[in-house]
């Protein structure tokens, strides 16, 4: 058996597909979580650490019905990154997190998937007005979750290290 399929909704953009993760998203998440630019977000971590984290946000789709989507380029179906929402263990609540390869890079593609993201878990998954973690030297992070409308709502903790806390707006605020 190589695999089965999750029921894991895609979403489509103007430019984006936000879909399940493929084996074959891998090597792109792999180069991320292998660079300095992973830093934010657990890394730099090696190919084995990086396969753990990419296969167990799978999990959250089967165990809590929602999870990270894998963003695609609608034209070609390349990988760009992952945008959803994540509730790690002791968390405080679900979070909408992002990162993006680097091909994806300011381009405008976190700001159009997260949106789209942010829609569908508000209107379908019961997910409205959610936070963000986002470690205070993240500027790239600071600036696109106040691009979105979030807004610092208090200083927290996420797996031992500090963080702002960012509150995004209710489909009613965001109108």
């Amino acid at each position: 058996m190589t695999g089965f399929t999750l029921p894991i909704p895609v979403i489509e953009t103007e430019r984006l597909v936000l879909r399940g993760p493929r084996e074959s998203d891998f090597e792109a998440h792999a180069e991320l979580m292998a660079s300095e630019r992973s830093k934010f977000i657990g890394g730099p971590q090696d190919k084995p650490i990086a396969w753990r984290g990419f296969t167990g946000s799978i999990g959250h789709w089967v165990l809590r019905g929602y999870g990270m989507w894998l963003v695609t380029d609608k034209a070609d179906d390349r990988p760009l990154g992952r945008i959803g929402f994540i509730n790690s263990y002791g968390w405080d609540e679900p979070e909408l997190g992002w990162h993006l390869y680097a091909a994806a890079e300011g381009k405008g593609v976190a700001y159009e998937a997260t949106l789209a993201a942010r829609r569908y878990g508000a209107e379908r998954l019961g997910l409205d007005g959610v936070i963000s973690y986002i470690d205070p030297a993240n500027a790239r992070s600071l600036a696109l979750a106040t691009r979105l409308g979030a807004r610092f709502e208090r200083e927290g903790e996420v797996m031992g290290h500090p963080c702002h806390v960012y509150r995004h707006p209710t489909l009613a605020e965001a109108g």
